[in-house]
């Protein structure tokens, strides 16, 4: 009878040791890295399952180009996201690109726009990894740019506000205090892309304000029958699904910008003054005050919503309302319904394809940020 309680004993050890290994934190990456590097490293900020599956998509759809590059998941230990989880996805799937960063310093409101406990972490950044990415997520808590939050503001993770907003006011400086000296100034082309909350984010980090409800702060509207009315282009999430949430109608919505003929889109990207590129979105607010030394490169067509800002003294610094990153975006098999109405299914990449230049603009992000990271490996 030994042998086998033996047995059972040896596998209950492996089982309870896998399941330490999969509940362990994962790793400190920058500590050991190297500062002189071979290959590209992109630092992404809120490493979450969803946010590796959309850099695996990106891959797969040859919108980055994965030859060389390393991930690095930059987080807090204090966020509500089980990285973890995420740790073990990219383990379970050989994603060998992806590594992690946890953060244990100390961060809070009261300290974000200084220097504070996390500032080494922020350094090892912009000295060790050559571009940035902030990904979307949930409201900022107000009280960080000054405002009372509103009943409609939702705060889910205040520690990731905490400290994805003080890196940015580390990296780029802000209104908050004229003589911080920006670690960009040391890596001007360092490139930066934040997306939706990300873009928020950016803005409220160098100390601008947000809208924290579109439909009623801007268009007065306080039902979703009167927001239904205003038409597609003024919605920016789906609000059918909130009325019909039976039919699984896409939550997300679809609508053009309106770009400026000054922004880089124009200048530098070779869009026309006049091109209506649609883009994906899924948002309730809006930059209000624009946050120091960013300008206001795209908007919504109706000119009211801020849709895209390029900051002036780093120019490789961008942020977008919109998600050009949505594995749903680059999948031909997806198909889905926005209202009602829709009688036939279709696909978020065919209605890009459709309306051109929406696809090439998209796609251009991409091509965009993969040559930033290039030159910025270069240029160091």
């Amino acid at each position: 009878m030994k042998k086998p309680i033996l047995f059972v004993y040896t596998v209950i050890i492996i089982l309870l040791a896998s399941a330490a290994a999969w509940a362990a934190p994962p790793d400190r990456f920058l500590d050991t890295a190297p500062e002189a590097h071979d290959g590209v490293r992109l630092a992404v900020f809120y490493p979450s399952t969803g946010s590796i599956k959309a850099l695996a998509a990106l891959f797969k759809n040859g919108l980055l180009d994965p030859a060389g590059l390393t991930v690095v998941g930059v987080y807090h230990e204090k966020e509500a996201t089980d990285y973890a989880e995420a740790a073990k996805y990219a383990a379970d799937n050989g994603l060998g690109w992806m590594k992690f960063h946890a953060v244990a310093a100390a961060i809070g409101p009261e300290a974000l726009y200084r220097k504070n406990e996390c500032t080494p972490e922020y350094e090892a950044v912009i000295k060790k990894t050559d571009g940035v990415i902030f990904f979307g997520g949930p409201d900022i808590p107000p009280a960080v740019y000054g405002k009372k939050t509103s009943l409609l503001a939702e705060i889910e993770d205040p520690y990731r506000h905490y400290f994805e907003l003080s890196a940015v006011f580390h990296f780029l400086g802000g209104a908050q205090d004229g003589s911080h000296k920006p670690l960009l100034d040391a890596r001007p082309r360092f490139p930066i892309l934040g997306i939706c909350l990300g873009f928020q984010t950016l803005n409220v980090g160098s100390g601008g304000t947000m809208v924290q409800d579109i439909w009623q702060e801007v268009y007065g509207k306080n039902s979703i029958e009167d927001i239904l009315e205003l038409g597609p282009a003024r919605w920016h999430n789906n609000p059918w699904p909130r009325l019909r949430p039976d039919l699984k109608l896409i939550r997300y919505n679809l609508h053009a910008l309106r770009l400026s003929a000054d922004g880089p889109f124009v200048r530098d990207w070779g869009f026309a003054a006049a091109a209506t590129p649609v883009i994906v979105s899924s948002h309730h607010q809006a930059l209000d005050r624009i946050g120091k030394g960013f300008k206001v490169i795209a908007t919504s067509p109706d000119g009211r919503i801020p849709e895209a800002v390029i900051h002036q003294a780093f120019p490789n610094v961008l942020g977008i309302q919109f998600h050009p990153e949505f594995p749903l975006l680059w999948d031909p098999n997806f198909r889905g319904r926005f209202t009602p109405d829709d009688k036939e299914a279709t696909s978020l990449l065919a209605v890009l394809e459709q309306k051109p230049p929406s696809l090439a603009f998209n796609k251009k992000i991409w091509s965009w940020l993969g040559a930033k990271l290039r030159e910025s490996r270069g240029g160091k």
